[in-house]
């Protein structure tokens, strides 16, 4: 596997923690620690657009391409409701009390991860919140939706990870201890035969959904904590990144490591590796970090 650095863009000033694709025109936003929103392309790779600036850090984004609408979630729990055409008509909603560490939409809905330990559901048509339940004292910080089995995994800083029914939020199974002492991403496998996870013990695991949940693999992925997992839009291959500011590629059939993209052999990060993307139009890996920089790989 050959791997090419596109480009690394430099323009926000702080931390870089959030990615949303775009309309799938070759085009992302992203979201950092000075409240900056900002839209790139892949054709301008040197030019991006700051579309919105909010109050706090940027900790979570979604971008709902229907509604032409991009929601930001913030480190003191506020919910942006940005209007990409008309951002003089914002809302801006204050609802967890702890942070919004991730948003997922599902259906007509966004579901949004507190740093208090509350899952809530939101009507996108309404921009309100429309059920909440708690399911930690601790923070929810990754949430992955399989639609074939209408489920949501949600995985907590208690090292649990909730699975629960999408459409009633009822509770279907924990699957506890799934790392030590945080599960920091969950993510399901395009074919949804796996529920992919990772945590502060810098592992990944890998788990049935067709069999209650038991694990099929683990390993440790990385030395320090597992940021962010994503998966290639062909479903073969996917990524890893962490604080040990390395990203990781792996075949997703036998989970054979192919390439470790690092600091002195490919001018990778120089700090943790918070969020990644790969954008489903052009294949191209984006990912960001605490240096202040987003890169754009190639992988061939």
């Amino acid at each position: 596997m050959k791997v090419q650095k596109r480009a690394q863009l430099t323009g926000h000033t702080a931390a870089v923690f959030a990615l949303a694709e775009g309309s799938g025109r070759g085009d992302f936003f992203s979201g950092a620690g000075e409240g900056w929103l900002v839209h790139w392309h892949l054709d301008a790779p040197d030019t991006g657009k700051l579309v919105a600036k909010v109050d706090n850090q940027v900790f979570a984004m979604l971008h709902l391409a229907e509604q032409g609408m991009l929601l930001a979630g913030t480190m003191h729990g506020g919910l942006h409701w940005i209007d990409l055409e008309h951002p003089e008509a914002t809302r801006n909603v204050a609802h967890h009390q702890r942070g919004v560490f991730d948003l997922i939409q599902v259906d007509q809905f966004v579901y949004s991860a507190g740093g208090e330990g509350v899952l809530t559901r939101w009507s996108i048509d309404e921009k309100r919140t429309v059920e909440s339940i708690q399911l930690s004292n601790r923070s929810l910080r990754s949430l992955s939706y399989a639609p074939g089995i209408n489920e949501i995994a949600v995985g907590a800083s208690d090292g649990h990870i909730y699975i629960l029914d999408a459409s009633s939020l009822v509770i279907k199974h924990v699957v506890t201890k799934a790392h030590e002492p945080s599960v920091f991403c969950v993510r399901f496998s395009p074919d949804e035969q796996g529920l992919y996870s990772g945590g502060r013990d810098a592992h990944l695991r890998i788990w049935n959904p067709h069999d209650n949940y038991a694990c099929l693999s683990e390993f440790p992925a990385h030395w320090y904590t597992l940021n962010s997992i994503c998966f290639h839009p062909k479903g073969h291959l996917f990524a890893t990144a962490s604080r040990d500011r390395t990203i990781k590629i792996w075949d997703r059939a036998d989970g054979q490591l192919l390439k470790v993209l690092d600091t002195i052999r490919h001018r990778c990060h120089i700090n943790s590796v918070n969020k990644l993307l790969w954008l489903s139009g052009d294949e191209v890996l984006v990912s960001v970090s605490d240096d202040r920089s987003i890169i754009l790989w190639d992988l061939h």
